[in-house]
């Protein structure tokens, strides 16, 4: 049987969280313990918290919402590369790598040892402006990373989100890959369907080919 890695974040109260986002909280909104008919918890959480996906209106003004990201990208072979070694995605890195081919592109970068902190990293892996622009050149359609921003923490004007989905890539985030080795897989990513919304949590899966 082939295996299913879940490549999601857990989301619990005491996960790391953007540093101007609220952390994230489970409360109960109906218990049967106090009589109600049914157990239903009230979520107070972001669109872009633990794993998610970034809409093209996060940064692009009219651009489309989570819900009108086409399906067809979310489904489908992806490559996962490690680059463990590197301290930023560069261009001279993806230079490096096998990238004929490929559409979708997840990272696996030293992140991965920080992913599962509770306090934030500023210092994560990123990908650069340039490194941007070399996988729209090279016709990625998506791109996912394994911390909360694939842009560098503080990045004015935000580059390489507008770079990316300016040219209609989805940009996944906080992609928990510390598990997966290199290699190619069936890529499954099932954003909530948030009707206008600027990205949305999502489950994402890795099936062996």
């Amino acid at each position: 049987m082939k295996r299913i890695y879940d490549i999601s974040l857990r989301l619990h109260p005491q996960m790391v969280v953007w540093p101007s986002d609220p952390p994230f909280r489970v409360e109960p909104w109906s218990q049967l313990a106090q009589g109600g008919s049914s157990n239903v918890s009230l979520l107070h959480l972001t669109s872009h918290t633990g794993t998610h996906v970034d809409a093209p209106s996060h940064f692009i003004p009219g651009a489309a919402s989570v819900d009108q990201v086409d399906p067809q990208l979310l489904v489908g072979p992806a490559r996962l590369f490690n680059l463990e070694g590197e301290r930023t995605i560069s261009l001279s890195a993806l230079h490096g790598l096998d990238l004929a081919g490929v559409s979708r592109a997840l990272f696996r970068t030293r992140n991965s040892y920080h992913l599962q902190d509770e306090d934030f990293w500023p210092e994560f892996t990123y990908l650069t402006e340039e490194g941007a622009r070399f996988l729209v050149e090279r016709g990625a359609s998506l791109v996912g990373v394994d911390y909360l921003s694939i842009e560098a923490y503080q990045n004015p004007d935000h580059p390489t989100h507008r770079i990316l989905l300016g040219a209609g890539v989805v940009v996944i985030e906080g992609l928990d890959l510390s598990q997966v080795e290199a290699g190619d897989y069936e890529l499954m990513c099932l954003p909530l369907k948030l009707k206008d919304a600027d990205g949305a949590p999502t489950r994402v899966f890795l099936r062996e080919l």
